[in-house]
This record gives C-alpha cells, sequence and structure tokens, in this order.
C-alpha cells in the first residue's frame, strides 16, 4: 500500500503538479495520447487541480476516494467548422503550445450545444444551411420569400393599394398609323425581294389591331408609288392574296379612300399619282377585291378632290375599254425578262436617239434602269456602237463614246457587257460593211477613242478586225487571185 501511494505521488509530481512550460506539454501530450485514463466528470470542487486549470488525474482506489466516477477519457477529435478553423486535438495542442490551456474544455461539454450534425458523415457545418433551430433569424435572403402581413388596423393601411386580391392582365399599346407605317414599310421592302406574300400575312398579323386594317391597303400602295412597274405589279398580287385573310372588301376601300384624300399631298412627290392609283382601283376591281360601284357611283364617297376625281376617271376607262377586265393583268405591262426581245431592243433604240436629241446622260441612266433588264445592257453597246457606224458624223463618235463611258463609270453596264457588245460588233462587221463601206475606219477611229477614255479591256482591242487592202495592178500581179497550188510542168 505505501509502495502504490509512492507511485501515486510520483505521477502527480511528474504530470500536473509542475509549472513550467515543458511539464504542461508532457501532461497534455500525455493526455492525448491516451496515457490518463479518467478524468473528473462531475466538477466538484474539491478534485485537485493544478495553477493552469488543467483537471487533474483522480488519485487510486487505494487513496480512499471509492464514491468517486472514473470513466474513460474520451479521445479528442479534430474537427473543422465552416469558418475552417480546426478543432480537437490539434486545438488543444496548440492552445498548450501558446499557454493558453486554460481555454481547454472537456470535449462532450464543448459540443453539447453545437448546431453541427453529430453524424459521422458530412463537413461539420451548420444543419439547414443555419436556417434552423431555436433563437435564428432563418436562412439568409428568406425574408423575400415571406409574404407581407399588413395589418388592417393600422393607420398607414391604404385598402385600395394594399388590396391582395390584384388581377393582372396583358395590355397591348394600340399603334398610331405613324408608327405601323414604320414597322409596315421594311417588311413591304422585304416582300418586294422574295415575293412571299404569306409571310408578308403572318408578320403584319403580328402588329395589327383592329382600327389598323384600313391603313393596310394605304400603306402598300403608298410604299410602291415610289417604285417601278414590276413592284406594282407584286403590290397588286399582294393586295389580292391578304383579301380575306388579313384584310376585308370593307377594309380595302377604306383604304382607297384614304389614299384619294391623300392625294394631293402625294403628288407632290409622284406627280403620276392620280394615273397610278387609277390602275390600281382597276386591278382591285379586276380581282374582285372591291366592287365596281367604288368606281362608277364616286358621289358615294362625298365630296372628292380634283386629283382624286382624275385618279377616278383613270380607273373607269380601263374598266369600260373593250375586253378591259381582261387585259388588266398586264396593266403594269410585262415588266423584266417577260417581254419580247424585239420590245426590249425597239426601246433602247428609241432610248439613243433622244440622247442623241437631248445629250442629257441621266435621263438616259433613268430610261435604261426602268427597263430592268441588267442581263441585256449587252444589246445597248451593240446598238450604240452601230448607230455610231451609220451615222459618218464624228460628233456622234464623241457623244456615244461620252455615254458609254457613264454607264461604265455608274456600274450599269458591266465590263463583261460590254465585251460582249463589241464582240458582236466585230462578228456581224461584214455584214455591216456591206450598208456602210467606211464602217472599217469609222469602227477603228472609235474603238481608238474609247481606248483613250479608258473603259474598254484588251481584249476588245486585240480582236478588232481589220479589213486586207485592195491590191491594184502597178503591184505585179494585176489584182489576180493566185491560185491555191501551182500547177506541175511537163
Amino acid at each position: 500500500q505505501f509502495k502504490n501511494k509512492m507511485e501515486v505521488e510520483t505521477a502527480r509530481q511528474n504530470g500536473y503538479a509542475g509549472s513550467s512550460d515543458g511539464s504542461r506539454e508532457s501532461s497534455v501530450e500525455r493526455e492525448l495520447n491516451g496515457d490518463i485514463k479518467a478524468v473528473e466528470l462531475n466538477g466538484s470542487s474539491g478534485s485537485p487541480r493544478s495553477q493552469n486549470g488543467l483537471m487533474k488525474k483522480p488519485h487510486s482506489v487505494a487513496d480512499g476516494h471509492d464514491g468517486r466516477i472514473k470513466r474513460k477519457a474520451k479521445r479528442l477529435i479534430q474537427r473543422q467548422n465552416s469558418r475552417g478553423e480546426s478543432n480537437g486535438a490539434a486545438g488543444l495542442t496548440a492552445a498548450a503550445m501558446n499557454g493558453n490551456a486554460k481555454d481547454y474544455i472537456v470535449p462532450h461539454r464543448r459540443w453539447k450545444n453545437s448546431r453541427r450534425s453529430r453524424t459521422a458523415y458530412g463537413r461539420g457545418l451548420p444543419k439547414k444551411g443555419g436556417a434552423g433551430g431555436k433563437g435564428v433569424w432563418g436562412l439568409p435572403g428568406s425574408e423575400a420569400l415571406e409574404e407581407l402581413y399588413e395589418d388592417e388596423n393600422d393607420p398607414n393601411y391604404d385598402s385600395e393599394t394594399n388590396d391582395q386580391n390584384i388581377v393582372l392582365t396583358e395590355v397591348i399599346p394600340e399603334l398610331t398609323p405613324e408608327e405601323f407605317f414604320k414597322l409596315a414599310e421594311p417588311i413591304i421592302l422585304e416582300y418586294y425581294e422574295h415575293g412571299d406574300t404569306h409571310e408578308v400575312a403572318v408578320n403584319l398579323d403580328e402588329i395589327l389591331t383592329g382600327f389598323l386594317r384600313p391603313y393596310v391597303t394605304s400603306v402598300i400602295v403608298e410604299i410602291a408609288l415610289d417604285h417601278k412597274d414590276s413592284q406594282r405589279e407584286m403590290t397588286s398580287v399582294l393586295i389580292s392574296d391578304l383579301y380575306g385573310r388579313v384584310i376585308t372588301g370593307r377594309d380595302i376601300e377604306k383604304g382607297f379612300e384614304i389614299l384619294l384624300e391623300n392625294l394631293p399631298d402625294l403628288t407632290l412627290d409622284t406627280p403620276e399619282a392620280p394615273t397610278i392609283l387609277g390602275n390600281f382601283l382597276a386591278r382591285a376591281v379586276a380581282d374582285d377585291c372591291i366592287p365596281p360601284k367604288f368606281i362608277t357611283k364616286p358621289s358615294d364617297h362625298g365630296e372628292l378632290n380634283e386629283h382624286a376625281m382624275t385618279a377616278i376617271r383613270r380607273a373607269d376607262t380601263l374598266l369600260h375599254m373593250k375586253q378591259g377586265w381582261a387585259h388588266l393583268d398586264n396593266v403594269w405591262g410585262m415588266g423584266g425578262p417577260l417581254r419580247p426581245v424585239k420590245t426590249i431592243t425597239k426601246q433602247m433604240t428609241l432610248l439613243l436617239k433622244e440622247y442623241l436629241s437631248s445629250r442629257d446622260i441621266q435621263e438616259a441612266h433613268r430610261c435604261l434602269r426602268a427597263l430592268e433588264v441588267p442581263h441585256f445592257h449587252h444589246e445597248l453597246v451593240y446598238e450604240s456602237v452601230v448607230m455610231t457606224l451609220e451615222s459618218l458624223s464624228q460628233t456622234t463618235e464623241e457623244a456615244m463614246c461620252e455615254l458609254l463611258a457613264s454607264l461604265d463609270k455608274a456600274c450599269l453596264v458591266l465590263p463583261a457587257g460590254m465585251e460582249q457588245g463589241f464582240m458582236r460588233v466585230f462578228d456581224d462587221m461584214a455584214d455591216i460593211v456591206l450598208d456602210v463601206p467606211l464602217a472599217y475606219i469609222i469602227l477603228d477611229r472609235f474603238v481608238e477613242r474609247c481606248n483613250r477614255a479608258g473603259f474598254i479591256t484588251d481584249k476588245i482591242l486585240s480582236n478588232m478586225p481589220s479589213r486586207g487592202r485592195k491590191r491594184f495592178v502597178s503591184e505585179g500581179d494585176g489584182g489576180h487571185i493566185k491560185p491555191p497550188t501551182i500547177p506541175i510542168r511537163d
């Protein structure tokens, strides 16, 4: 018994009684390594403690402390909280090394009120993201999801603004005619490129409201006034296809009435607007979009201005022509490549003759664009060169050279078309020289002038034909043609 007391006393002196740093380190390390088997759990004041606050190892049974509860010390588990701070054995070791071992708390006491999960799974983060438990405010940002409670007895309560039975409905603002024109114009201009009336109907349905439907016809026709006959033909087809799908016959009538009222203003930009509108009216009657009485009874439209009456008379004249309704399908003519070649050639000849008399290059450009046959511009070059050869005039040569140079500069006639026109003249020189004996001389002079102007290629110069010089009797052979082979003498 005395021997056991001595061993306990020695352990107490070596493990806890020392006040130096080395003794504290050894006691903490031994506690972490499991050398100390039990600690005092009831926290009685009678147990011996060291100066640094560490709980001392209880006395053995031989010391007479039989009534104390002895339990095996739990190993400290290192945990990591959400802020990256480590707890457990490593934290205790660091605290002991820094001399702060008095802040040490028994492990099961430290985790008693913790909100972290006690299971073996997870990273040790707070449960429910910090939103659960007593005395917490909830998940951050959850206050925005809660319904605002308003007390009706509150003096600041407003029943009109705080009514919970509010029904939200979609409200589409109505467009004005000016806004509708801005939205419809790109749709119509795109239609002139692709010619798909179904796509136009779908696009107009998206922006149309009830009172704007009469403006469809007026907007379409107003845009067509600034374009060529081919686009006006497409406009008439579009009105016929939209009838019954997007607009009704009454909408078309109201649209033409709007155009008749605005005709004086439209005439300022397009002087031939009354004639064009009359063609549209006659074509609409032929397509069964509006009744004939719209034209035959102009008094039903109220008082009309002078330009409106001109348009009505134009439409009435077209409808009362002999077999007029049968020809109204071509009221805009056969535009572009649909016309016969002889018709296009005749129009180009008239264009050149008008240019020679007026010398107006811009008017010649406008007439050439109006023909809408860019693939047939080589015919204009051919006719201009032939007209130059037949004129036998140096003034005509200068005028035609100036016209061709301006067409090349404005890119109305491409280099390929210019080359094709000259090559056609070179191929027909054998027939042209029969009517114009000096054709080769004039052609040589005209090509040289065009070369100085800089709009013909080297291929044209290299392929230009030259007529052989006539041989005379004084040159020795008498002008006789020699046989291809020399007969062999016997």
